[in-house]
């Protein structure tokens, strides 16, 4: 595998990591058609878990079947798939090695009433299903967010210790955060740097809104005029609170949107900032097969600058 010195410079911008970590890092940014330029795309699969079945896979049905996912991405030329235990298992055999994957080690589910994630795999099962990293939700502002962070930093250690890389889920949840300030600037940036902090290589959080949601945080932003005026600008902003940008930081693609050409204008203000890439689940699986590549084939010409 060639890595380019725009990868190179990334890895860089991880100093104490080991080389087997920082190996499985270019494995996903040297991936697919994006390979080599710094950006990603990756599909995640974890919505039948969070969600259920029906609300997840019945707008298209071949998406119940494990093995369309892996297919799905290796044809779109995405950098990485992401899915939790039993969908990576039930395709790692038939694809082993033709596309970096993704092992999500914890989830939760629409029957419960806690905000919160169990521990649904392990580092032993990344390393057997031949895994490149393993990725990990944390809900800064839960009640359970400290327990979920230890818990992080013990599967994060373990990651690192076995060569694999981390990424992580870091989505602002709990009773003092209503609906605006889950995705509030202030909130996100702070929940993208607490990710950093605690030592992801490779953060997913969602695109900000304009709103700053902490009493404490409206002053700051305020005296030093902060841009939030376009997504561009938000992004940005993100992206510098993650070590100024020594952090990989991509961003959900959300619910699945009927308007596409209003879902690549997002994608190109997510480039426009800087973002690293987009991690797009409902947007593509839920969408008939040909139509879903067409629309990944736009989002990575967007990122090539292409369009």
């Amino acid at each position: 595998m060639r890595v380019t010195q725009r990868v190179k410079k990334i890895l860089d911008g991880y100093e104490g990591e080991n080389p087997g970590t920082k190996a499985n890092i270019a494995r996903i940014m040297m991936h697919g058609k994006l390979g080599g330029t710094g950006k990603a795309v990756i599909l995640p699969v974890d919505q039948g878990f969070e969600h259920g079945p029906a609300r997840s896979f019945a707008p298209n049905p071949p998406a119940y079947d494990p093995l369309y996912h892996y297919q799905l991405a290796l044809d779109a030329g995405l950098n990485a798939y992401a899915a939790p235990l039993g969908m990576i298992a039930a395709g790692a055999d038939t694809y082993a090695g033709a596309i970096p994957t993704i092992l999500k080690l914890n989830s939760s589910n629409s029957l419960a009433t806690t905000k919160d994630q169990a521990v649904t795999g392990s580092v032993a099962d990344a390393l057997r299903l031949g895994c490149s990293a393993i990725g990990f939700t944390i809900y800064p502002g839960s009640d359970y967010a400290f327990d979920q962070m230890e818990e992080l930093r013990a599967l994060a250690e373990e990651a690192k210790d076995c060569g694999l890389a981390v990424v992580v889920w870091s989505y602002p949840r709990g009773p003092d955060l209503d609906k605006a300030g889950e995705t509030a600037l202030d909130i996100c940036a702070y929940a993208a740097h607490m990710a950093a902090l605690l030592g992801a290589h490779i953060i997913k959080v969602k695109p900000p809104t304009a709103v700053i949601s902490l009493e404490a945080a409206k002053k700051v932003y305020a005296e030093q005029r902060i841009d939030t005026s376009t997504l561009a600008k938000r992004v940005e902003h993100v992206i510098q609170c993650t070590f100024a940008g020594r952090r990989i930081v991509i961003f959900s693609g959300g619910e699945t949107n009927k308007d596409t050409e209003g879902f690549l204008a997002e994608i190109r203000e997510l480039r426009d900032g800087g973002a690293f890439g987009s991690i797009i689940g409902r947007n593509t699986f839920q969408r008939p097969r040909e139509e879903a590549l067409a629309m990944l084939a736009k989002v990575i010409e967007i990122y090539q600058g292409k369009a």
